[in-house]
């Protein structure tokens, strides 16, 4: 078996290290899907890290970027309270055991992109008094928590998912700590945990809340009972912590977010793999009620994907299409929408922090792009955002997770690989 790991490895590897072609994504509400790809194992691209030393993020003519902390514990969501402070939610997670060579295989290939350093399992504060753009204050505000990633507040409660539950803390304005531990509003599915993060958010009237939770494998390797509560986002009331499906289907919803106004849930999902580097595209999608996206049994749609078994033709036929592609294996690991206060080119529509590709040979994501909506839904290119985080030279610098707009006019992403939040303000 050893051998036989040192072959394939070399032979990934290998195939890393040749040229890079056009990228061939599709993007928008009716992308134009390859046929699907099947292989021993799918092409692999090692996110070669470095320092940002001297360089920062590019953004747009008109904006600017500065680092507003450092030498986090990888942070992951962040999260504006009322009077301006910033929590993030710093941590690791995950436990699943590798099922097959490619699996190994793969977690070397994707953990020499990833930061070395120790999750944190907490909440960090950061608060800027004087409203100079300079965070002065940088404490812990919880600690001791298990893998932290969605974060939401509303009246008074302050929301966290945890890798195994979801928990709320009492909070008052200004607080820079917090009073003690969480109450448990419900336990989430958490054995296994191939996808572990839980994403966080809350209903425009505070009475309930919405957990995205990921799917225990690609598509059903270890089997339907491993995928009890998963691939779907709960509801749970906020009071009593009873829940329920909100919607089926999705691989993994790694963002969710309410759209102002109009109430309605959206998300970002990461879908399946291994049926090439065109195939299949992640995506943003309003989440409707009762509603089911395929997973695992069709893909963008009624896609039917062969590879499951059992075949469900009666799901394959309930399945709905998304909103919006992002390009396939982009990685979208946050989202939100935007207000005026960004400006003008970018007051419609949504941030998604895109985390990077590890498997196709030219690299995709490794950006924070805009989504512009038009009518309340998406409309038209994405507009890229916050670039470089992967250089013209090959290397890695950042790894964008979490955006968060900032009422004020600003957008915070958080960075997991150089362990930094960056700040993005318009020049007045």
């Amino acid at each position: 078996m050893k051998l036989a790991l040192s072959a394939l490895s070399m032979a990934l590897l290998l195939s890393a290290c040749g040229g890079e072609g056009e990228p061939t994504q599709s993007r928008g509400p009716e992308p134009k899907l390859p046929a699907p790809e099947r292989g021993l194992l799918p092409s692999m691209k090692i996110a070669e890290p470095a320092a940002w030393d001297d360089s920062m993020p590019k953004v747009p003519e008109g904006y600017r970027i500065t680092a507003i902390a450092k030498d986090l514990k990888i942070p992951r969501q962040t999260l504006v309270l009322p009077n301006g402070d910033i929590l993030v939610a710093e941590g690791r997670g995950g436990s699943a055991a590798k099922l097959k060579p490619k699996d190994v295989i793969a977690s070397q290939i994707k953990a020499k992109g990833n930061t070395q350093v120790k999750g944190g399992n907490r909440l960090t504060l950061l608060r800027d008094a004087d409203g100079d753009g300079q965070y002065e204050l940088q404490t812990v505000f919880a600690e001791n928590l298990n893998a932290p990633y969605g974060l939401a507040f509303d009246n008074g409660k302050l929301y966290v998912a945890n890798q195994d539950a979801l928990v709320r803390f009492d909070y008052q304005d200004g607080q820079t700590k917090a009073g003690g531990p969480p109450t448990k509003v419900t336990d989430l599915p958490a054995e296994i945990n191939h996808h572990w993060t839980k994403s966080l958010a809350v209903s425009p009237d505070g009475r309930y809340l919405y957990v995205g939770i990921g799917s225990n494998s690609n598509i059903t390797e270890r089997g339907m009972e491993a995928e009890v509560d998963r691939a779907m986002v709960w509801e749970v009331d906020a009071v009593t912590g009873a829940h329920r499906p909100y919607a089926t289907g999705l691989r993994n919803p790694t963002a969710l977010t309410v759209q102002p106004g109009s109430g309605q849930l959206w998300a970002v999902v990461n879908e399946r793999d291994e049926l090439g580097p065109d195939l299949v595209p992640d995506y943003l999608t309003s989440v409707k009620d009762g509603a089911f996206y395929g997973w695992p049994f069709s893909y963008w749609g009624q896609n039917v994907d062969e590879r499951v078994r059992p075949q469900n033709p009666d799901k394959v036929k309930a399945a709905i299409a998304p909103d919006y592609s992002l390009g396939s294996h982009v990685a979208a690991l946050g989202v939100d929408f935007s207000t005026a206060a960004m400006g003008p080119q970018f007051a419609d529509g949504v941030f998604v922090g895109e985390h990077g590709s590890w498997n196709r040979p030219n690299p995709v994501g490794y950006k924070v792009i805009f989504v512009p909506f038009k009518g309340g839904k998406p409309a038209g290119e994405p507009v890229d955002f916050a670039t470089g985080f992967r250089g013209e030279d090959g290397k890695t610098r950042g790894r964008p997770v979490g955006v968060t707009v900032d009422p004020r006019g600003a957008l915070i992403i958080a960075d997991d690989l150089a362990n930094t939040l960056w700040r993005v303000t318009r020049v007045q």
